[in-house]
C-alpha cells in the first residue's frame, strides 16, 4: 500500500463554488505537490477530471469521477487506459442523478466485462447515503473481484454508521483507501454535534488501527490524504492552511507506510 494525496486534498485550492481562488490548482501544480510531500500517487478526481487532457510523469496516477452511468463509466474507463490507472474510483450520485442499489448492480453488469478486459478494477466510494450493508450487496451481485471499495474514513457519517462497522464491513473489497480525520464535537447549545476536519492524526480516526484492519486482505493498492478543512474569512487564508494540514497530514502518515 502506497501513500498518496490527490485534488481532494487541495478541494480548496483546485476551487469551490462561491469561493474560489484567483488562480485554481492546476493539473501540473497538484502533480508538484506530490513531488514536494514525497509521495507516488495522485487521484485526480470529479473537481480536477482528467477526461480530456494526456501528460508524462513519474508519478502513478489514479483516476476519479462522479456519476455511476454506462456511458460516465465507459469514458472514463478510456482515461484509466490513457494513465494506466489500476482501478476507477466513483461516487455513484450527482447532483440530479440518485440510482436505486438495483439500479447500480444494472450500470455494473453492463459495463464489467470491458473493466475486466482493461484490467481495471471499479472502485465504489462509500458516500453517504449507501449503507455498508448495500454496498456489499452492489459487490456480490456484479463481480466482487473487478468491483471493490473506495473506504472513505467519514463519508458514511451520512449514512449513519460509525468508522469502525464500515472499515470492518468494507476492508475485505477495498482497492483504495480515502484518509480523512475529523473531530465531532456537541454543538455550543448541546443540540446537536458539529463534524469538522482536522489534519491526519489529531482527531478521531486510529489510522494505525484502520490499516491494520485492511492489511490481511491484501487489497488496498493506496491510500490517499483527503482534508476536510474549514474556510478562514479570505480564500487566500484557507488554501495556506489546507497546504500546511496537508503537510503536517503528510508527516504524520509516512512512517505508518
Amino acid at each position: 500500500m502506497q501513500l498518496g494525496i490527490g485534488s481532494y486534498t487541495f478541494t480548496w485550492a483546485v476551487g469551490v463554488a462561491g469561493f474560489m481562488p484567483d488562480r485554481p490548482l492546476s493539473i501540473d501544480q497538484l502533480l508538484d505537490n506530490a513531488h514536494r510531500l514525497g509521495v507516488k500517487r495522485v487521484q485526480f478526481c470529479d473537481n480536477l477530471p482528467l477526461l480530456h487532457t494526456d501528460f508524462k510523469t513519474d508519478r502513478v496516477i489514479e483516476v476519479g469521477t462522479r456519476g455511476l452511468t454506462v456511458t460516465n463509466l465507459l469514458n472514463y474507463l478510456e482515461v484509466c487506459k490513457r494513465f494506466h490507472s489500476p482501478f476507477l474510483r466513483v461516487v455513484i450520485d450527482e447532483a440530479d442523478y440518485h440510482p436505486s442499489e438495483q439500479e447500480v448492480i444494472a450500470v455494473i453488469q453492463s459495463v464489467i466485462e470491458d473493466f475486466k478486459q482493461a484490467n481495471v478494477i471499479l472502485a465504489i466510494e462509500n458516500h453517504d447515503r449507501f449503507t455498508v450493508a448495500s454496498l456489499v450487496r452492489i459487490i456480490q451481485q456484479t463481480d466482487p473481484q473487478w468491483v471493490g471499495i473506495c473506504l472513505d474514513t467519514a463519508n458514511s457519517l451520512g449514512a449513519g454508521e460509525g468508522i469502525e462497522e464500515v472499515v470492518k464491513g468494507l476492508a475485505p473489497y477495498t482497492v483504495n483507501l480515502h484518509v480523512k480525520d475529523f473531530t465531532i464535537q456537541r454543538a455550543w447549545h448541546n443540540m446537536g454535534f458539529v463534524v469538522e476536519g482536522c489534519p491526519a492524526g489529531k482527531g478521531m480516526l486510529n489510522v494505525p488501527w484502520v490499516l491494520e484492519q485492511l492489511r490481511p486482505y491484501q487489497r488496498c493498492l493506496s491510500a490517499t490524504l483527503e482534508i476536510w478543512s474549514n474556510p478562514e474569512t479570505t480564500i487566500e487564508a484557507t488554501v495556506e492552511k489546507e497546504a500546511a494540514w496537508a503537510k503536517e497530514s503528510i508527516s504524520y502518515l509516512k512512517p505508518l507506510f
